[in-house]
């Protein structure tokens, strides 16, 4: 038996190979599925089963592809309904893959189809659980999803995952290894941990959530307290999850067009298209084509990408480092964003050699806006909110990077103002889309809070918010 953990860090993502006397089961398979494939075939392994612990929302499971490409039976647990060939599989049905078996747990709560996968290894002694979004390492999955679809409140489901964990999970055995379909990162839950695979043992002493003197009433009003509210791209990606999509290859093709500087131009100027520059933020603010919106792909590309721009059929040009026009394209689809009309040959070089109109955005040192708050400067923090309660500048409002275009009349466009996040790469993403919005005078502090931190600005801890409710 090998099992192995297939962990996309950018997603917060882990996607499963399981192998047993020459066959292959995948679980929460990510988009581009050839790796799967290729695994397999180095193996001389064939894949039978594609189990599916949900419809996701917050990525594109492959699937859909990976049944096309290989033959392979799509697994969705009780009460999944599809527009493409998959098998309902019932609460307690066994699979069979080489000496292993798989045993359905029926697990709803984050979302009514919901299923935890018991692996009992060649002897029949259980294994592992592959728990998806029902349990989480230090969380579990946030309850408030599915609402719509289960005609039930985010305390109705709150309530039926409580039943889950404690008649499907919880009497498990102690040493029961835990494989969560996300870490640390992922929207779907509130306090993941960092680390990506546990016990059910270790999950009963740390998880708030598996306590066992708590009562329903105190699971439902701890899992549901806090909610933010969901990414708008998590609706459209179950729906490509329930529905289907187009293949990953397709996509690809059709995107990874080299444009000119002239054809860049006509495209993004006869068309709708959104131009996404995925630059370092380091190059970004040195110089970019008037009205592009940065999201760098050495953060968390695709996620923020879903949370800002909200139509997953908008049209993208993109602008891209050197060889990476692929790469930007599979990340976005894992996403759902599909409609990418090309890239810019030669990259934001070749704008700027072309002579047409370059953008700039202003940055400076956490020790000049130490400077320009004693003047009474204007100062935003784009954080998280949690990061934001934690610690923050004293009298500077938070205005989330996630939430921007609720904040949007707050910002001044008569005056200098700052904007700042942990580390550099958010404010930046908000001062892109500011800039685009013709707030001209935004101004972005490098290094963040991290370099604020080092700094004589004021600052209010968590202790002195506190006491001053």
């Amino acid at each position: 038996m090998n099992i192995e953990q297939i962990y996309t860090g950018c997603l917060a993502q882990g996607a499963y190979y399981i192998e047993s006397n020459g066959e292959v089961a995948i679980i929460d398979p990510l988009r581009e599925v050839q790796g799967y494939i290729d695994r397999a075939a180095k193996n001389n392994a064939k894949i039978t089963y594609i189990f599916e612990t949900h419809f996701h929302a917050d990525f594109v499971s492959g699937h859909v592809t990976l049944a096309e490409k290989t033959g392979a039976k799509i697994v969705f647990g009780p009460n999944a309904e599809t527009k493409f060939d998959s098998y309902s599989a019932k609460d307690g049905e066994v699979f069979q893959i080489g000496d292993i078996t798989i045993t359905v747990l029926h697990t709803p709560g984050h979302t009514m189809e919901s299923t935890t996968y018991l692996l009992k290894d060649e002897n029949g002694k259980d294994h592992a659980i592959f728990s998806g979004d029902t349990l989480f390492l230090g969380d579990v999955g946030r309850p408030d999803l599915a609402q719509k679809a289960a005609n039930m409140t985010q305390e109705d489901l709150a309530g039926t995952l409580y039943e889950s964990l404690r008649t499907k999970i919880m009497p498990l055995a102690d040493d029961v290894i835990v494989y969560p379909a996300h870490g640390a990162g992922s929207a779907c839950g509130k306090n993941l941990s960092k680390e990506t695979v546990g016990t059910i043992g270790g999950q009963k002493k740390t998880n708030y959530a598996l306590r066992v003197d708590m009562t329903k009433e105190e699971f439902i009003k701890e899992v549901t307290d806090g909610l933010m509210p969901p990414p708008a791209y998590f609706p459209l990606n179950v729906k490509l999850n329930k529905e289907g999509y187009k293949s990953i290859d397709s996509v690809i093709e059709t995107g990874a067009k080299a444009l000119s500087v002239n054809d860049f131009e006509l495209v993004a100027n006869e068309t709708d298209a959104l131009i996404l520059d995925v630059r370092h933020q380091f190059e970004f603010i040195k110089g970019f084509i008037p009205q592009s919106i940065f999201i760098g792909l050495g953060g968390t590309f695709a996620p923020w990408v879903g949370a800002l721009i909200k139509d997953i059929e908008q049209s993208i040009l993109l602008v891209v480092p050197e060889g990476k026009a692929e790469e930007t394209i599979t990340r976005l689809s894992r996403v759902g964003f599909d409609n990418v009309l090309g890239y810019l040959e030669g990259g934001f070089e070749s704008w700027g050699n072309s002579g047409k109109e370059v953008d700039t955005l202003e940055s400076v040192s956490a020790d000049v806006l130490e400077e320009k708050i004693n003047e009474g400067a204007l100062v935003f923090d784009v954080r998280k909110p949690g990061e934001y309660t934690a610690e923050h500048i004293e009298n500077v409002p938070s205005t989330p990077l996630d939430f921007l275009n609720n904040h949007i009349s707050e910002f001044p466009t008569d005056q200098d103002f700052y904007l700042h996040c942990a580390g550099g790469y958010r404010s930046v993403i908000a001062a892109s889309i500011l800039k685009a919005r013709g707030f001209h005078k935004v101004i972005d502090v490098a290094g963040g809070y991290g370099a604020i931190k080092k700094t004589g600005i004021k600052r209010t801890d968590v202790i002195s918010c506190s006491s001053s409710n």
